[in-house]
């Protein structure tokens, strides 16, 4: 069974394992180091303070025995500190994660669409996302409705009209 709930205060060290587990490695790359990596300002941006902002959402995903297992969330960027999935200053870009042994199970699937249920009910005009193509996740966002709008190296930038 899958439980997804809103993010607590109490989640907040599993948030920064998920985001290290958001970064797309490609399969046999060495992945750098966890903490070197999340200090670097354009990663550490998409956490630092979250929650603190009253636009800050997300949910986590528990299985059955109630660990932690996934985590989904969104924030606003400005022009002056832009995401990697940025497109404007009143469109949130989300983040989303799901622990390796628990992929394809239908956590991110159900992250994913309760994100996008709290856009919507936020008034939000879209949603969106960076995304290597080789990503698994890549799929997911497909059969969601994200549109490709940009590229950015070797991310596409995606889309959600809502």
């Amino acid at each position: 069974m899958i439980n997804i709930r809103p993010i607590q205060e109490s989640d907040k060290e599993f948030l920064w394992d998920m985001l290290f587990e958001m970064i797309y490695f490609p399969e046999g790359a060495e992945k750098p180091n966890k903490e070197e990596l999340l200090k670097n300002p354009d990663i550490y941006k998409y956490l630092n303070d979250f929650g603190l902002r009253k636009t800050d959402s997300g949910f986590v995903a528990e299985n059955e025995n109630n660990q932690l297992v996934g985590a989904a969330w969104f924030r606003l960027f400005h022009g002056g500190n832009k995401g990697y999935g940025y497109i404007s200053d009143d469109i949130p870009e989300l983040s989303i994660a799901i622990v390796k042994e628990y992929r394809g199970k239908g956590f991110g699937s159900d992250l994913l669409k309760a994100l996008i249920e709290k856009a919507r009910k936020d008034g939000y005009p879209s949603i969106s996302l960076s995304v290597d193509p080789n990503n698994a996740a890549y799929g997911l966002y497909v059969r969601e409705g994200f549109k490709k709008v940009g590229i950015v190296d070797t991310s596409w930038t995606m889309k959600l009209d809502l």
